[in-house]
């Protein structure tokens, strides 16, 4: 498995409308795709604003290649998550997941 990461800085208010989209626009879009098999939206609010980012599962580079085409190491930003971010980087970085656990804590 594959994680892609990228990272993105926001005003709260920005990391929020972020937030929205991800859930609303976002998610939708990568769950009907082949290969794909998770994501996690992770944030760290700081003063002055919050910290994003986001890791994205995928079953293989090809899988990858697929959603993100041809330069898969350049970041697909919507330009509604580019109207609410103060700063995000234009690349992404792909790791080998070597181990992963699931709990099944509530």
């Amino acid at each position: 498995m594959i994680a892609r990461i990228w990272r993105a800085t926001a005003t709260i208010q920005g990391a929020e409308a972020y937030r929205r989209h991800f859930a609303e626009s976002v998610l939708p879009v990568l769950q009907s795709l082949d290969g794909h098999r998770g994501a996690y939206l992770l944030r760290r609010d700081r003063s002055g604003g919050a910290e994003i980012e986001v890791m994205t599962l995928w079953e293989s580079l090809d899988a990858v290649q697929d959603f993100a085409g041809p330069d898969f190491e350049s970041a697909v930003i919507e330009p509604e998550a580019r109207a609410v971010l103060a700063e995000f980087d234009t690349s992404v970085t792909h790791h080998d997941v070597v181990i992963e656990t699931v709990s099944d804590l509530p």
